[in-house]
């Protein structure tokens, strides 16, 4: 999977996760700093686990309104997130290992 390809994921599930719908072109079409979308990305991903937590704490709570499927889902999703912004760390750690190594 490439960097860019992750990346782009985590934007779309950063956008699903604020309600906002966005298409590929208008993310585009946007200049934004790589700072900016990193702190986003994990913000994005954070609140993710919040949500997943939270309706885990509310079902084991006994909350008849919280489905048991929704809630494997939500923590599922979560995780596929954590680990896919794990993914794009190493990449970054792995680029400036290499950047630092490079003879000058």
């Amino acid at each position: 999977m490439q960097i860019q390809q992750v990346l782009s994921e985590m934007r779309a599930l950063q956008a699903r996760a604020s309600g906002i719908a966005t298409e590929p072109a208008a993310l585009s079409a946007q200049p934004s700093d790589f700072a900016n979308l990193l702190k986003t990305s994990i913000n994005g991903v954070a609140t993710m686990q919040n949500q997943a937590t939270a309706l885990a704490t509310a079902y084991e709570g006994g909350d008849k309104s919280v489905d048991l499927t929704r809630v494997m889902l939500e923590v599922q999703k979560a995780g596929l997130a954590f680990h896919a912004m794990t993914e794009v760390r190493n990449k970054l750690v792995d680029a400036y290992t290499q950047v630092m190594n490079m003879s000058v």
